[in-house]
């Protein structure tokens, strides 16, 4: 079982540069992945993409690439035509203003065209400065996501088993259930008629009142569902979205026994196992 949520930080250093990789994912119901690399490097974003969505499944994952240059060997050069032009511009803007004081150079040169960054940037070069930073962050990142999805799935075991005693107590509560029936309706019968009560008239009324309020249907689909469940916590590398579907079935069953129920020993239980499998259920948003 794994965790939705993880982080990871790599960084290392060249001659040439300094590379840095952060991966970090929180919940979401789908695989949401955005991959950020420097302008220049965007040619490798399904390459990287690729290589996430092999290990993940869900969750909103965010991955950056940084590289600082230690070395530049950009080559820059200057349009002077370009700053002549924004010069004279500049002048007549200030004669009709009449601004007077100097024009600084600093405002020429920060005008778009006229220094130019001429470089030519090696993809495969890069890749290779990546790539033995990337390895390692995603290997601690799928790491965390394990060792947080470990704690997950002792958690989920230990709230299963809450919810497994709950089950356990209606199962022995039906056949006590029925014999209360037949309890009150045989003293209900003793009030109106006394002695003169028809034994065969108490089976009937209590057979009414079972087919009514009877909860073994619900109890074995209850239990039914509890298999699962655990089958998926133990087995299933990424069960999220199996025990959501879990949880919603599970709920209709608890809720049906609720609604037959007649006894206030078997209401507290309701109410225990509800809260029970909310916990279940609010766990398991978290899980891949």
């Amino acid at each position: 079982m794994t965790s939705m949520t993880g982080y990871a930080y790599e960084e290392r250093s060249t001659e040439t540069a300094v590379v840095s990789v952060e991966i970090k994912s929180v919940n979401s119901r789908f695989l949401d992945l955005t991959i950020n690399l420097p302008p220049y490097l965007n040619q490798l974003e399904s390459y990287y993409r690729a290589r996430i969505s092999e290990k993940v499944c869900r969750g909103k994952v965010d991955v950056f690439v940084r590289i600082k240059e230690l070395e530049s060997d950009a080559e820059i050069s200057a349009d002077t035509n370009a700053a002549k032009a924004y010069l004279d511009a500049i002048k007549k803007i200030a004669e009709a203003t009449g601004y007077s004081s100097d024009i600084p150079l600093s405002l020429i040169i920060s005008q778009p065209g006229v220094l130019n960054s001429n470089r030519n940037y090696d993809v495969s070069l890069y890749k290779s400065l990546i790539e033995p930073v990337f390895d390692c962050c995603l290997d601690l990142f799928l790491k965390d996501r394990a060792r947080e999805g470990e704690n997950l799935k002792k958690d989920l075991l230990k709230k299963l088993d809450d919810l497994c005693r709950c089950a356990s107590f209606f199962k022995e509560w039906q056949p006590k259930m029925e014999q209360l029936f037949r309890e009150q309706i045989t003293a209900k019968f003793k009030e109106l008629l006394g002695e003169h009560t028809d034994e065969n008239r108490i089976m009937t009324e209590t057979a009414a009142l079972l087919v009514k309020y009877t909860i073994n249907e619900e109890i074995v689909r209850l239990h039914s569902h509890l298999d699962a469940m655990k089958a998926e916590i133990e087995n299933n590398p990424a069960p999220g979205k199996r025990l959501d579907f879990i949880c919603q079935e599970m709920n209709r069953e608890i809720n049906t026994i609720g609604s037959k129920n007649q006894f206030a020993e078997v209401g507290a239980m309701v109410i225990t196992a509800k809260d029970s499998l909310e916990n279940i259920r609010e766990q398991s948003k978290n899980v891949e």
